[in-house]
């Protein structure tokens, strides 16, 4: 059994959801029921001074959550790994829902847990 884990940026997104814990919160929150994720405690958030962004951290049983936002560049990155398998998530548009993301970039790599034996010469 392999792990995946998505790396999701997202630009074009509202300055005022990426500045806001609650709109951030939501989002995980969504992410977590849709994929049937398991927290193991409650997210946690810090909201940098002033215009600054805002990061979040959700420990899963599957593994983890995170973002960091950019409310000066309009974008979000996100960070999801999931040590069993899951469905595909449509990133692109719940993104644009719920932070008005006008591009999404996704990449999803496999994680193997176990070396692959070299082939024998």
């Amino acid at each position: 059994m392999n792990g995946r884990e998505w790396l999701v940026e997202a630009h074009g997104c509202s300055p005022d959801a990426l500045a806001d814990p609650g709109v951030l919160r939501r989002l995980f929150d969504r992410i977590v029921a849709d994929l049937a994720l398991h927290p193991v405690q409650p997210a946690q958030w810090h909201k940098f001074p002033g215009p600054g962004g805002v990061t979040g951290l959700c420990m899963l049983a599957e593994s983890h959550l995170a973002c960091h936002t950019f409310p000066e560049h309009g974008s979000i990155c996100l960070n999801l790994f999931c040590c069993r398998p899951r469905p595909e998530w449509d990133w692109n548009a719940n993104l644009r829902d719920a932070l008005g993301a006008d591009e999404v970039v996704v990449r999803s790599f496999e994680r193997a847990y176990a070396a692959v034996p070299a082939a024998a010469t």
